[in-house]
């Protein structure tokens, strides 16, 4: 039996060698990188001079309306700022891709999604793109989406988050502490858009 074992794991480790040697290893992902994309906007957004406005919704019940300097802008959408960034081959081999058209929006949807959600806070993000070619010969990206789970025992914390290019951003934002009622929070930043909708 001790025999059989030390066949079976001396057969393994050479199995293992072999791989190695050969260079059968998996490709590294790379992915566009949806940071890099709000992070252009934000940067756009600091030399530009656009009348910033947020609305902050609290349980439908209060609303507060406030315009933001556009040194503030940056600070406003960090939440945006900060998540994983696919093109790093380390964070996109956590994720996997999937395509499609969507003929009711009129657009291409990326969606990527954690292969292992227990371990990622951050459970979807999808990119919605137009498929008509702009002027620069590139589609013009008009959406990202990102959803976010946090459930520990301080609590529940999700945020669903829409960014639509070049106008505005939305994050709904739901809490609940132990024994505490959930608590639900809209946000919502507008730059160039013709109004409030």
């Amino acid at each position: 039996m001790k025999k059989n074992v030390l066949v079976v794991a001396i057969a393994s480790l050479l199995l293992v060698a072999c791989k190695s040697s050969n260079g059968d290893k998996e490709p590294e992902k790379k992915y566009i990188s949806l940071q890099s994309l709000v992070e252009k906007q934000v940067a756009h957004i600091d030399t530009s001079l656009y009348s910033i406005r947020k609305v902050v919704i609290i349980d439908s019940l209060h609303s507060d309306t406030t315009y933001i300097r556009r040194e503030d802008f940056r600070s406003v959408a960090k939440d945006f700022l900060d998540i994983p960034d696919l093109s790093d081959p380390k964070i996109a081999n956590r994720y996997k891709e999937e395509s499609r058209y969507d003929s009711l929006i009129k657009r291409v949807v990326i969606t990527y999604t954690p292969i292992d959600p227990e371990k990622e806070e951050v459970k979807k993000l999808e990119m919605l793109v137009s498929p008509e070619i702009a002027k620069d010969g590139n589609n013009k990206v008009t959406g990202i989406i990102v959803d976010r789970v946090r459930n520990n025992r301080n609590g529940y914390f999700a945020q669903n988050m829409l960014w639509r290019t070049d106008k505005s951003f939305l994050i709904t934002t739901t809490t609940q502490k132990p024994g505490e009622e959930e608590v639900i929070t809209i946000t919502k930043v507008t730059w160039n858009e013709e109004e409030y909708q």
